[in-house]
């Protein structure tokens, strides 16, 4: 699979379905985000990965409602950094977006593994750094849910992509127009 094959096939599927997440796996994912640029190589992010069931049901008590199809994940990663840990130039801080780079080309090597890997905003961060330890003056940025894309026809509503803008909604070229 080429990249172009990656971005067309990446989802965010909620009907997903157990996989065996082992060593490897993270090894290959952790490996696609330790690869991603950022400001002054100074990679701000961090991982946690959680697998075992146990580990797993506790994270069940992070998640918003709504987020009940999660507790299917096969895996969690759990992204974070911190603002000091990256280049802040002037007013600009450069953790969140770095680390959503690396984010991005994990998610497009799970893909190319074939699994899903769905990041949610629906979660308590409080409770996640008090469930995993995490230092204060960590931000978590997001949870990412990992499992296979499940064939179970009962959930059918997700069998189209869901619609994008158009460029024209997205870009102008030269200078902004009114988009």
């Amino acid at each position: 699979m080429d990249v172009k094959d990656a971005i067309n096939n990446r989802r965010s599927y909620r009907n997903i379905e157990p996989v065996q997440i082992g060593d490897d796996i993270v090894s290959e994912l952790a490996e696609a985000a330790r690869l991603a640029p950022s400001c002054y190589n100074k990679q701000p992010w961090k991982f946690v990965f959680v697998r075992s069931a146990e580990g797993l049901q506790k994270m069940k008590q992070a998640y918003s409602a709504g987020n009940e199809w999660a507790h299917k994940g096969s895996a969690v990663v759990v992204v974070f950094a911190s603002r000091e840990s990256d280049c802040i130039i002037k007013d600009r801080e450069y953790y969140l977006f770095d680390t959503g780079i690396a984010v991005g080309q994990m998610m497009l090597r799970a893909t190319e593994l074939g699994l899903v890997a769905h990041p949610i905003a629906g979660y308590s961060p409080d409770k996640v750094h008090e469930i995993l330890s995490i230092p204060d003056g960590f931000n978590i940025i997001t949870l990412l849910v990992l499992g296979k894309k499940s064939n179970d026809s009962d959930n059918d509503d997700e069998s189209e992509r869901p619609g994008r803008l158009g460029l024209s909604e997205i870009c102008s070229s030269e200078q902004f127009d009114s988009l």
